[in-house]
């Protein structure tokens, strides 16, 4: 019996010990240096940093030519979306929030950084084998992307073409090595991305996507109300709502306990934005 205990001791153990090493192999740093090492993907980098690295920048924001902001539909329905950002201030995870969309039932897309992963491994890996939510990318390292270093909110975006395939492109390949499925949809740091970088991910096969709802949840001292507000009276069919849920502090699930009640009496329900086709409304006006 004794034998038997040790056995399956050292059993787990050894699950423990490969999860740990597995973990240590998709850190940013090692998980980067090893994509270094890769020639098709440094190709494919300096090709996309000779075309881009002096194109002209473009716009600067969270509503530029090549981005979308809403559900191609008309259907009383809405997507929404969970930010998950890392970094020193922002390494939280809302395990309310995310227990509550699960006991409601409600499909969401959330969008990942590779450094929240770095801090959440487990987490992330639970929420990525939940077909309830849809994983999609929000940049290896939470830079808004720009070819020629712009800053948003105090954050300093990539500098170049070079560090923005990067931003986007090897988070993508994070994800899809961790869970089989590559991202189709990249949502920069803070929403904000130059129209050069919004060409660049699309040759990439990714869509950069921004919101049409700004919940306004982003701050410890944000009222539920405020919250509340801004969501329900900028709603509308198709919308894409932007939250977070990497911050348990803020009252983002405490707002959504009051939103989500209030869009099923509207007649509203909730998908994934993999469940729709995508609106870029710029282009339709340029046309």
């Amino acid at each position: 019996m004794r034998t038997f205990i040790s056995g399956v001791f050292l059993f787990f153990c050894s699950i423990i010990f490969a999860h740990s090493q597995n973990q240590e192999h998709y850190t940013n740093d090692t998980f980067l240096k090893n994509l270094y090492s890769d020639s098709s993907y440094l190709n494919l980098k300096n090709k996309v940093a000779q075309k881009y690295n002096h194109a002209k920048p473009g716009r600067w924001g969270e509503f530029v030519n090549g981005v979308c902001e809403d559900l191609k539909t008309s259907q009383k329905v809405v997507a929404l979306t969970f930010d998950a950002c890392g970094g020193e201030k922002g390494t939280g995870f809302d395990k309310e929030l995310i227990d509550y969309l699960r006991k409601e039932k409600i499909p969401a897309t959330m969008f990942i950084t590779g450094r929240w992963i770095d801090s959440h491994f487990s987490d992330f890996m639970n929420l990525a084998h939940d077909t309830q939510f849809e994983i999609e990318n929000h940049g290896l390292n939470h830079r808004p992307c720009s070819v020629c270093g712009e800053s948003e909110y105090g954050i300093h975006g990539t500098a170049n073409a070079s560090e923005a395939f990067d931003e986007m492109e090897a988070n993508a390949r994070k994800i899809e090595a961790l869970t089989g499925h590559r991202p189709v949809y990249f949502r920069s740091s803070t929403a904000f991305i130059d129209e050069a970088c919004a060409r660049l991910a699309h040759e990439l096969g990714i869509t950069p996507v921004s919101f049409q709802v700004l919940s306004g949840d982003a701050g410890p001292n944000i009222p539920k109300q405020t919250i509340r507000s801004n969501v329900l009276k900028n709603i509308r069919p198709g919308a894409i709502v932007i939250m977070h849920m990497n911050h348990p502090q803020w009252n983002t699930c405490e707002a959504l306990r009051d939103i989500v009640p209030e869009l099923r009496k509207m007649g509203y329900g909730f998908v994934r934005l993999n469940e729709f086709e995508l609106t870029d409304r710029r282009k339709q006006i340029n046309k």
